[in-house]
């Protein structure tokens, strides 16, 4: 389990209430790949040939901030056994400390994977890595922001990762061109706290962000030291809108395609519009609860005008409320309703 130091260095660094308007989210196609891929950290595999990159990672808080200093991409594909992927992080100077594995990985500079197979804010996963391959897997029961807890013991059995440093690795006295990782996660282990098909079908969504914590550095001796009290940057693929990585909500759109790399185009969630409308609920819920000592009875209470939504309720239970709407299905299927509780864990239903 964590030690409390190592769960306040996870915990939000921004107020977790009343966060600003959710940031669109990227969305990306997760193709077969063409070919073999071995793990070696160079990007060079038959099996990326064609495989786009994502978009270049930009400030975890969006717009509001300047983008980031350094190029960061990462690319995803997918065969029978594993789920590929792979980031390019553009670096002068390439460093690490941690050797250990399940160390805090970010007190490096780092590269985080994040994903959430079912989308329902719940149950998902985490990796970190730095530049000495030192890796870091751990299991979210829940969010932070709903109690966690974070199971540091679960692990990835059958894991490959390697990184490639386009440099020397730990050495200030020149200048580098910065470091790629290659990570190959099983359907195996990916599949133990999720009923979505590993590997997944043709057309099917996970959520799914990237993270790249860097921090500001000085050479004290011919060695790397982090500048005092300067706190770290995060860059990521999909903007959350607050320094909170632990928001899975806000996280990416992978779409699994069966067909040849760059030959589907990335389709939005019908059913995204609902999902963003259900956590504004959760959000207020929240606030609601802190100055009423109780959660609202109605869509009214909080102030929510639910005008334009299919068959919205919102109910009190023992514990809690739940909150609903119907949305579109995928093309070709039919509306479901969509239901979000008090520890955010979001699901869906037959509409009814």
């Amino acid at each position: 389990m964590l030690t409390l130091p190592m769960l306040a260095l996870l915990l939000p660094a921004s107020p977790a209430d009343d966060p600003p308007p959710v940031p669109e989210p990227r969305g990306y196609v997760a193709s077969r790949a063409p070919g073999p891929i071995t793990i070696d950290g160079l990007l060079d595999d038959p099996g990326w040939e064609g495989i786009p990159w994502t978009e270049t990672f930009v400030d975890i808080e969006g717009d509001v901030k300047p983008l980031p200093r350094f190029q960061t991409r990462a690319k995803m594909a997918w065969d029978d056994r594993f789920f590929y992927i792979a980031a390019d992080l553009e670096e002068p100077h390439v460093w690490g400390t941690l050797t250990e594995h399940d160390s805090v990985i970010f007190r490096d500079n780092d590269f985080e994977v994040f994903i959430d197979p079912d989308g329902d804010n719940h149950q998902y996963y985490e990796f970190e890595i730095n530049a000495l391959n030192t890796g870091w897997d751990l299991r979210l029961v829940k969010p932070y922001r709903d109690g966690g807890p974070a199971l540091n013991e679960w692990e990835i059995p059958g894991l490959k990762t390697a990184v490639h440093v386009r440099g020397t690795l730990n050495d200030s006295s020149d200048e580098d061109d910065g470091w790629s990782v290659e990570i190959a996660m099983p359907w195996s282990v990916l599949s133990e706290f999720t009923a979505m098909p590993c590997p997944p079908r043709d057309g099917d969504r996970w959520r799914v962000n990237f993270s790249r914590v860097e921090w500001l550095h000085r050479v004290v001796d011919g060695t790397y030291q982090k500048v005092p009290d300067r706190r770290e940057d995060n860059w990521v693929w999909s903007p959350q809108g607050v320094i909170d990585m632990h928001r899975p909500e806000r996280w990416g759109d992978v779409q699994f395609s069966t067909a040849p790399p760059g030959t589907v185009a990335f389709q939005p969630d019908p059913a995204r519009p609902a999902r963003d409308f259900l956590h504004r609920v959760y959000e207020a819920q929240k606030s609601y609860h802190r100055e009423h000592g109780r959660f609202a009875e109605s869509f009214e209470e909080l102030g929510i005008d639910p005008a334009g939504w299919t068959s919205p309720q919102l109910e009190t239970t023992g514990d809690g409320y739940t909150a609903s709407v119907i949305a579109p299905g995928e093309e070709g299927e039919p509306p479901r309703r969509w239901t979000i509780r008090q520890d955010s864990l979001l699901t869906s239903g037959p509409a009814s």
